[in-house]
């Protein structure tokens, strides 16, 4: 990847091997063509997307079993998509989205590291619907709620891509946005549910806050 320090690291998943290019560190910027000015990502926010996060490795786990059959899934915020990749191993119907510039690039060289069949990517920013994106029966994202404007962005993202019988998962390792989120999400007539997830925090150490929340909404 021109401009950029990457590594590439195998990461155990659900009993399988995934090997995974990434950014080198944090570090990480070039924009020499005014991408990340046009995009609206400031210089340190634009390398988030290219690190595998405790959150994600978490998620990518949960999804190496959940059950998947006859499901549309969506990957919110991917990233570097770790989860997407995931399940396209197991044959799910995944599409992988972000609004990052880089992250198609990055998601598409892994797929082929990994001798995986062609997966759909989208960009999408949450404002406003995306008319190529259509709606999920399950949508699934890890630590998205990392800013003050994130709980209204995210579940007016969800209100117009989900179907109206739909789960949303996010493994989220702690984050203070959390409840604005789950209102908004019950106002659009979603269950919340949670259960412990352990994480590493950002030393690698086990992290206890770490979280799974479920979000359901049955047909009315």
């Amino acid at each position: 990847m021109p401009g950029y320090e990457v590594e590439t690291v195998i990461h155990r998943i659900g009993g399988s091997d995934f090997r995974i290019r990434s950014l080198l560190n944090r570090q990480q910027f070039s924009d020499p063509d005014g991408t990340a000015e046009r995009a609206g990502i400031s210089p340190a926010s634009w390398p988030l997307f290219g690190v595998v996060w405790p959150a994600g490795l978490a998620l990518a786990e949960e999804m190496s079993q959940f059950p998947i059959a006859g499901k549309s899934i969506l990957e919110l915020g991917c990233g570097i998509a770790l989860t997407s990749l995931v399940l396209a191993r197991r044959g799910a119907d995944i599409t992988a989205c972000d609004h990052h510039p880089l992250a198609e690039a990055f998601l598409q060289h892994n797929v082929a590291l990994n001798a995986l069949p062609a997966l759909i990517f989208r960009t999408a920013p949450w404002l406003g619907p995306n008319p190529l994106l259509g709606r999920f029966d399950l949508i699934v994202g890890s630590d998205l709620l990392y800013e003050r404007d994130h709980a209204e962005l995210l579940a007016g993202f969800i209100a117009l891509h989900a179907h109206p019988a739909s789960q949303v998962l996010i493994a989220d390792p702690g984050r203070g946005y959390v409840s604005p989120f789950s209102t908004r999400m019950n106002d659009l007539g979603f269950e919340r549910s949670a259960k412990s997830m352990p994480m590493a925090n950002s030393l690698g150490m086990p992290d206890s806050r770490g979280q799974l929340f479920s979000y359901l909404r049955t047909a009315s």
